[in-house]
């Protein structure tokens, strides 16, 4: 039984862990590098820094503790919702050295919070750390999303080495995942978001799958078969995307060097790995690319099913049982700058036989971003519900760049349908 001690030295160790990273992903910038930003669709680096400095001020010092605002200012410039991306570099923003203090100020009194707070269970906010899984949930996220900020910046980046190229695995293309309810959703995970509560019954009828996400290969046959100029495969909102969008032939960070395709990432051009799962795809090219191979996108109450459940309808918290990610069954955690080939991981497959269903890349939906029944928001309406609704399409199963703490089976995503900058991917689904 984990004792109230054990969970403190967990949630102290998660905290350093999650600004280690933050600091070591920014490390390599100069002080201009890191205040401006490469795209209108990504905030400079030092905005995320503050930023993460800030929510956590917000949460686990002024929410726990009752902690006055170190500076109403900077609750306005690190509001999210206050100022898109766009708007940031304009904001008087903490400058690095300032951003870096700031972070470190907050985390020594958070870290003091924390030792004398008790995590009572009839505090929903205390229960099990959940305020505390939610910051560091929060900043891994921060961390991804600076890691598609960085990329989109076109410099060399430090490379943590690729995944190691296993022998061609002899998989079938597609799973037969029964039909029948089951359980999507969840009640009891601790550091679970209020979009992924409650567990309720879901009834799915028999459908296929594919075994692992569409890869390079298979989506290089689309291409060449004209699939990107044929309006046949696509909707009206993909094929005006289609005609309006520069650079929408090919996913992005493709790019053709003497006839060949290759693969512009982190400031290196590298070859066209043909095994590896595509990212970079939008939902629209998702969707195009099922609709030629004579397939569709799966439901999220499919993708779920077929990651969570399996022939003894047992609920799994990820594909390979109730265990926490290792190495040897899922590519997360930024230990590589890329997906891994399909079938390295033969630890991490589903009980019905699905293959890197989380890590890798994160996995386009046909589903629209909505509440579950019985949705209640908490602790505040705009982590989820204010996104509800038809905009947004849900993404599953995480990327290479998603943190552990960050991800399981029940975790959703979601963004518009036109983004390609993160790192998404997909898989095919078929009625049975």
């Amino acid at each position: 039984m984990t004792t109230e001690h054990d969970l403190k030295e967990r949630i102290a160790g998660e905290l350093d862990g999650g600004r280690a990273r933050t600091l070591g992903l920014v490390e390599p910038f100069t002080t201009d590098e890191l205040v401006r930003s490469p795209s209108r669709l990504m905030s400079p680096l030092v905005w995320d820094l503050g930023h993460c400095a800030n929510y956590e001020e917000l949460w686990l010092l002024r929410n726990v503790a009752g902690y006055p605002a170190t500076d109403p200012v900077l609750d306005d410039i690190y509001n999210a919702f206050e100022h898109p991306r766009w708007e940031r570099p304009n904001l008087p923003l903490l400058q690095p050295a300032e951003a870096r203090a700031y972070m470190h100020e907050i985390r020594g009194k958070s870290l003091d919070v924390l030792e004398r707070v008790e995590l009572v269970p009839d505090e929903r906010l205390l229960a099990r750390g959940y305020v505390y899984g939610m910051v560091v949930q929060h900043e891994h996220m921060h961390d991804e999303t600076m890691l598609a900020t960085i990329q989109l910046m076109r410099r060399e980046y430090p490379d943590s080495g690729r995944p190691s190229r296993t022998a061609a695995r002899d998989l079938p293309e597609m799973i037969r995942i029964d039909g029948g309810p089951f359980e999507m959703g969840t009640s009891i995970e601790p550091w679970a978001f209020d979009n992924e509560r409650p567990a309720h019954s879901v009834e799915v009828a028999p459908f296929w799958i594919d075994t692992t996400p569409v890869t390079n290969a298979h989506y290089l046959r689309f291409m060449e078969d004209g699939g990107y100029d044929d309006p046949r495969h696509w909707s009206e909102a993909g094929w005006a995307w289609r005609r309006e969008t520069t650079e929408s032939s090919h996913p992005e960070f493709w790019t053709r060097d003497r006839g060949t395709w290759v693969l512009r990432q982190f400031g290196r051009t590298s070859a066209l790995e043909a095994d590896e799962p595509v990212q970079h795809v939008c939902y629209y090219e998702a969707e195009a690319f099922a609709r030629w191979a004579g397939k569709r996108l799966p439901t999220e109450a499919e993708w779920e099913k077929a990651a969570s459940w399996g022939p003894d309808n047992r609920k799994r918290r990820f594909p390979w049982g109730d265990d926490e990610p290792t190495e040897a069954n899922a590519n997360i955690g930024q230990r590589h700058l890329g997906p891994a080939p399909v079938g390295t991981y033969p630890d991490g497959v589903g009980a019905y036989g699905c293959h890197q269903m989380i890590g890798d890349v994160w996995e386009w939906t046909s589903s629209d971003f909505q509440p579950y029944p019985g949705y209640e928001w908490f602790p505040y309406r705009e982590y989820s519900e204010v996104f509800y609704g038809t905009d947004y399409k849900v993404l599953r199963g995480g990327s290479w760049a998603t943190h552990a703490s960050s991800i399981r089976n029940t975790f959703r995503n979601w963004d518009y349908p036109i983004r390609r900058q993160i790192f998404c991917g997909f898989r095919c689904a078929k009625d049975a």
